[in-house]
C-alpha cells in the first residue's frame, strides 16, 4: 500500500502542509512513522479522509483550483470492477471525478484505492494516468 508524506497529502487535498499537519496532530487523519522517523499517511486512510473532507464543505483554507490542461491530480477513493467495464473515483481537492473505463485498463494501470492518480478531462471523457 502506498503511503504519503504530509506534504504530498496536502497537495492532494488542496491545502497547505501546515493545515495537513494540524489535521494529523489533531487525529483527524491517522499517521505512522517510517524507519527514518518521517510521518506518513496510508493511502487508504488518506482516501477515506479526502471523501469525508469533501462531504464537509469548504476547507479551513480557501484555495484557488485550476485545471492546467484539464489535469486533476488526486487520490483514488473507489474502484468498482465489472466483467468488462470499471468505474474509478478520484478525489482531487474538493473535486470528485468518476471515470468509466475498461477493467483491463484498470488492471494494466494497477489502480488501487489510496493510490495517487491524475484524471484528465476532455469534453465528456475522463482519462486516468497512474502517477
Amino acid at each position: 500500500m502506498q503511503s504519503y508524506t504530509i506534504g504530498q497529502a496536502a497537495r492532494l487535498l488542496g491545502v497547505s502542509p501546515d493545515t495537513a499537519r494540524r489535521w494529523a496532530d489533531a487525529g483527524r487523519v491517522a499517521t505512522h512513522r517510517d524507519e527514518s522517523g518521517k510521518r506518513l499517511i496510508d493511502g487508504k486512510d488518506l482516501a477515506a479522509f479526502s471523501v469525508e473532507l469533501a462531504k464537509g464543505g469548504s476547507t479551513e483554507e480557501e484555495a484557488s483550483y485550476t485545471s492546467v490542461r484539464n489535469a486533476f491530480p488526486g487520490i483514488v477513493t473507489a474502484i468498482k470492477l465489472g466483467d468488462v467495464a470499471a468505474q474509478v473515483e478520484i478525489q482531487a481537492g474538493p473535486h470528485r471525478l468518476v471515470s468509466l473505463l475498461t477493467r483491463e485498463a484498470v488492471e494494466e494501470l494497477g489502480l488501487e484505492v489510496g493510490m495517487e492518480a491524475t484524471a484528465r478531462v476532455k469534453s465528456t471523457n475522463v482519462h486516468i494516468d497512474r502517477v
